[in-house]
Protein backbone atom coordinates (compact mmCIF):
# COMPACT_ATOMS: atom_id res chain seq x y z
CA UNK A 1 0.00 0.00 0.00
CA UNK A 2 1.28 2.97 -0.94
CA UNK A 3 1.75 5.74 1.94
CA UNK A 4 -0.04 9.41 1.09
CA UNK A 5 3.10 11.14 1.64
CA UNK A 6 6.05 9.25 0.64
CA UNK A 7 8.96 11.22 -0.43
CA UNK A 8 7.59 14.72 1.02
CA UNK A 9 9.38 17.01 3.02
CA UNK A 10 6.90 18.30 6.08
CA UNK A 11 7.45 21.51 8.76
CA UNK A 12 5.85 21.29 11.46
CA UNK A 13 5.72 24.32 13.92
CA UNK A 14 5.16 23.52 17.42
CA UNK A 15 5.69 20.25 16.60
CA UNK A 16 6.59 19.26 20.42
CA UNK A 17 3.64 18.07 21.91
CA UNK A 18 -0.35 18.08 21.24
CA UNK A 19 -1.70 18.38 17.67
CA UNK A 20 2.14 18.94 16.15
CA UNK A 21 2.85 15.87 17.99
CA UNK A 22 0.03 14.02 16.65
CA UNK A 23 0.46 15.06 13.15
CA UNK A 24 4.09 14.62 13.32
CA UNK A 25 3.32 11.15 14.20
CA UNK A 26 1.19 10.48 11.50
CA UNK A 27 3.42 12.02 8.95
CA UNK A 28 6.53 10.02 9.16
CA UNK A 29 3.96 7.10 9.03
CA UNK A 30 3.04 7.86 5.67
CA UNK A 31 6.72 8.26 4.97
CA UNK A 32 7.85 11.77 5.38
CA UNK A 33 10.62 13.63 6.29
CA UNK A 34 9.36 15.79 9.37
CA UNK A 35 11.19 18.72 10.25
CA UNK A 36 9.27 19.84 13.85
CA UNK A 37 10.09 23.23 16.18
CA UNK A 38 9.76 24.08 19.70
CA UNK A 39 10.52 26.45 22.18
CA UNK A 40 11.84 23.78 24.34
CA UNK A 41 14.80 20.97 23.79
CA UNK A 42 13.90 18.78 26.38
CA UNK A 43 10.37 18.67 24.66
CA UNK A 44 11.45 18.31 21.72
CA UNK A 45 13.80 15.53 22.60
CA UNK A 46 11.07 13.54 23.96
CA UNK A 47 8.97 14.17 21.17
CA UNK A 48 11.65 13.34 18.43
CA UNK A 49 12.07 10.16 20.12
CA UNK A 50 8.29 9.09 20.76
CA UNK A 51 8.01 9.76 16.47
CA UNK A 52 10.37 7.17 16.21
CA UNK A 53 11.41 7.92 12.73
CA UNK A 54 12.55 10.26 10.02
CA UNK A 55 12.18 13.69 12.49
CA UNK A 56 14.49 16.43 12.71
CA UNK A 57 14.12 18.96 15.78
CA UNK A 58 14.59 22.50 15.63
CA UNK A 59 14.66 24.59 18.47
CA UNK A 60 13.01 27.79 17.80
CA UNK A 61 10.15 30.68 19.17
CA UNK A 62 7.55 30.63 16.13
CA UNK A 63 7.09 34.53 17.35
CA UNK A 64 10.77 35.13 16.86
CA UNK A 65 11.71 36.20 13.11
CA UNK A 66 15.43 35.35 13.25
CA UNK A 67 14.44 31.70 14.78
CA UNK A 68 12.15 31.45 11.83
CA UNK A 69 15.13 32.32 9.08
CA UNK A 70 17.27 29.77 11.48
CA UNK A 71 14.01 27.07 11.38
CA UNK A 72 14.46 27.81 6.96
CA UNK A 73 18.33 27.40 6.87
CA UNK A 74 18.42 24.23 8.72
CA UNK A 75 15.67 22.38 6.33
CA UNK A 76 17.22 23.87 3.16
CA UNK A 77 20.47 22.15 4.27
CA UNK A 78 18.74 19.24 5.27
CA UNK A 79 16.69 18.36 2.17
CA UNK A 80 16.57 21.56 -0.17
CA UNK A 81 12.74 22.47 -0.22
CA UNK A 82 9.21 22.33 2.00
CA UNK A 83 6.23 20.18 0.25
CA UNK A 84 4.00 20.48 3.86
CA UNK A 85 4.09 23.65 5.92
CA UNK A 86 1.78 22.69 8.76
CA UNK A 87 1.75 26.00 10.53
CA UNK A 88 0.85 25.32 14.19
CA UNK A 89 2.93 26.82 16.96
CA UNK A 90 0.33 29.20 19.20
CA UNK A 91 -0.57 29.85 22.44
CA UNK A 92 -4.17 30.58 24.44
CA UNK A 93 -4.48 32.33 27.87
CA UNK A 94 -7.28 33.87 29.58
CA UNK A 95 -8.17 37.52 29.31
CA UNK A 96 -11.45 38.98 30.21
CA UNK A 97 -12.54 41.92 28.32
CA UNK A 98 -12.19 45.09 30.71
CA UNK A 99 -9.08 43.42 31.88
CA UNK A 100 -7.07 43.31 29.18
CA UNK A 101 -3.27 43.67 29.37
CA UNK A 102 -1.04 44.98 26.39
CA UNK A 103 1.17 41.60 27.43
CA UNK A 104 -1.86 39.49 27.04
CA UNK A 105 -2.66 40.95 23.55
CA UNK A 106 0.97 41.72 22.42
CA UNK A 107 2.10 38.06 23.30
CA UNK A 108 -1.32 36.53 21.70
CA UNK A 109 -1.35 38.55 18.35
CA UNK A 110 2.90 37.76 18.10
CA UNK A 111 2.66 34.31 18.06
CA UNK A 112 -0.95 33.59 16.33
CA UNK A 113 -1.04 36.19 13.60
CA UNK A 114 2.26 38.01 13.19
CA UNK A 115 4.81 34.33 13.85
CA UNK A 116 2.51 32.46 11.34
CA UNK A 117 2.26 35.25 8.59
CA UNK A 118 6.41 35.42 9.00
CA UNK A 119 6.55 31.65 9.11
CA UNK A 120 4.68 30.82 5.53
CA UNK A 121 5.83 34.08 3.86
CA UNK A 122 9.11 33.48 4.46
CA UNK A 123 8.76 29.54 3.61
CA UNK A 124 7.59 30.42 -0.05
CA UNK A 125 11.28 30.38 -1.85
CA UNK A 126 11.34 27.01 -0.15
CA UNK A 127 7.96 25.88 -0.88
CA UNK A 128 7.32 23.42 -4.25
CA UNK A 129 5.26 23.05 -6.66
CA UNK A 130 2.06 21.23 -5.63
CA UNK A 131 2.80 21.74 -2.07
CA UNK A 132 0.31 21.97 0.63
CA UNK A 133 0.59 24.76 3.87
CA UNK A 134 -2.08 24.02 6.61
CA UNK A 135 -2.73 26.60 9.28
CA UNK A 136 -3.74 25.41 12.73
CA UNK A 137 -7.24 27.64 13.30
CA UNK A 138 -9.83 27.06 15.98
CA UNK A 139 -13.84 26.74 16.23
CA UNK A 140 -13.03 30.30 18.05
CA UNK A 141 -12.50 31.98 14.54
CA UNK A 142 -16.26 31.61 14.79
CA UNK A 143 -17.64 31.52 17.96
CA UNK A 144 -17.39 33.86 21.12
CA UNK A 145 -15.79 32.33 24.55
CA UNK A 146 -15.60 34.20 27.34
CA UNK A 147 -12.31 35.73 28.24
CA UNK A 148 -10.99 34.65 25.10
CA UNK A 149 -12.03 37.43 23.10
CA UNK A 150 -7.94 38.28 21.76
CA UNK A 151 -7.39 34.70 20.91
CA UNK A 152 -10.93 34.30 19.25
CA UNK A 153 -9.71 37.29 17.07
CA UNK A 154 -6.10 35.65 15.95
CA UNK A 155 -7.74 32.64 14.82
CA UNK A 156 -10.45 34.40 12.89
CA UNK A 157 -6.99 36.66 11.27
CA UNK A 158 -6.15 32.68 10.53
CA UNK A 159 -9.06 32.16 9.11
CA UNK A 160 -8.65 35.17 6.86
CA UNK A 161 -5.23 34.62 5.75
CA UNK A 162 -5.91 31.58 4.17
CA UNK A 163 -8.78 33.31 1.84
CA UNK A 164 -6.01 36.21 0.89
CA UNK A 165 -2.80 34.40 0.29
CA UNK A 166 -4.48 32.10 -2.09
CA UNK A 167 -5.04 35.04 -4.34
CA UNK A 168 -1.66 36.16 -3.63
CA UNK A 169 -0.27 33.49 -4.76
CA UNK A 170 -2.31 32.48 -8.08
CA UNK A 171 -0.39 30.55 -10.32
CA UNK A 172 2.56 29.25 -7.90
CA UNK A 173 0.50 25.71 -7.71
CA UNK A 174 0.47 26.16 -3.31
CA UNK A 175 -3.04 25.12 -1.80
CA UNK A 176 -3.64 26.64 1.62
CA UNK A 177 -5.90 25.74 4.23
CA UNK A 178 -7.34 25.61 7.78
CA UNK A 179 -7.47 22.96 10.20
CA UNK A 180 -9.42 24.22 13.02
CA UNK A 181 -10.16 22.20 15.99
CA UNK A 182 -12.68 22.01 18.61
CA UNK A 183 -12.09 20.96 22.31
CA UNK A 184 -9.29 18.07 22.23
CA UNK A 185 -7.46 16.88 24.45
CA UNK A 186 -4.14 18.86 25.01
CA UNK A 187 -1.35 19.46 27.14
CA UNK A 188 -2.67 22.75 26.68
CA UNK A 189 -6.12 21.86 27.97
CA UNK A 190 -4.76 20.10 30.62
CA UNK A 191 -3.34 23.28 31.75
CA UNK A 192 -6.61 25.73 31.75
CA UNK A 193 -8.95 23.25 33.07
CA UNK A 194 -9.44 20.06 35.88
CA UNK A 195 -11.54 17.39 34.78
CA UNK A 196 -14.69 18.67 35.94
CA UNK A 197 -14.81 21.44 33.14
CA UNK A 198 -13.78 18.98 30.64
CA UNK A 199 -16.47 16.31 31.35
CA UNK A 200 -18.64 19.35 30.87
CA UNK A 201 -17.00 20.49 27.61
CA UNK A 202 -18.13 16.80 26.61
CA UNK A 203 -21.91 17.81 27.01
CA UNK A 204 -21.26 20.54 24.33
CA UNK A 205 -20.62 18.17 21.52
CA UNK A 206 -22.46 16.15 19.25
CA UNK A 207 -20.42 12.95 19.10
CA UNK A 208 -20.39 13.34 23.22
CA UNK A 209 -16.29 13.14 23.27
CA UNK A 210 -13.50 15.85 23.31
CA UNK A 211 -10.97 15.53 20.44
CA UNK A 212 -7.41 14.32 20.64
CA UNK A 213 -4.10 15.09 18.84
CA UNK A 214 -4.82 11.67 16.37
CA UNK A 215 -8.20 12.98 15.03
CA UNK A 216 -6.57 16.43 13.77
CA UNK A 217 -3.54 14.00 12.54
CA UNK A 218 -5.40 12.25 10.81
CA UNK A 219 -7.20 15.36 8.85
CA UNK A 220 -3.86 16.74 8.18
CA UNK A 221 -2.58 14.15 6.42
CA UNK A 222 -5.57 14.81 4.43
CA UNK A 223 -4.43 17.71 3.32
CA UNK A 224 -1.26 17.42 3.34
CA UNK A 225 -1.86 14.77 0.81
CA UNK A 226 -3.00 14.53 -3.09
CA UNK A 227 -6.02 13.37 -1.60
CA UNK A 228 -7.00 17.26 -1.46
CA UNK A 229 -5.03 18.30 -4.63
CA UNK A 230 -8.08 20.17 -5.84
CA UNK A 231 -9.30 21.96 -2.14
CA UNK A 232 -7.80 24.89 -1.04
CA UNK A 233 -9.06 27.99 1.09
CA UNK A 234 -11.61 26.08 2.82
CA UNK A 235 -11.74 25.49 6.82
CA UNK A 236 -12.01 22.01 8.01
CA UNK A 237 -13.39 21.60 11.39
CA UNK A 238 -12.69 18.88 12.86
CA UNK A 239 -14.12 19.70 16.28
CA UNK A 240 -17.16 16.75 16.67
CA UNK A 241 -19.38 19.50 15.36
CA UNK A 242 -19.69 21.41 17.87
CA UNK A 243 -19.21 24.46 15.60
CA UNK A 244 -21.79 23.86 14.04
CA UNK A 245 -24.50 24.00 16.48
Amino acid sequence: MTRKLEGKVAVITGGSAGIGLGAAKRFVEEGAQVFITGRRQSELDKAVAEIGGNATAIQADAANLADIDRIYEVVKAKAGRIDVLFANAGLYEFGTFGEITEDHFDKTFNTNVRGLLFTVQKALPLLSAGSSVILTGSVASMKGYPSFSVYDATKAATRSFARGWIVDLKGRDIRINVLSPGYAETPGLSVLTDQAVRDAMKTLVPLGRLGNPDDLAKAAVFLASDDSSYITGIELFVDGGLGQI
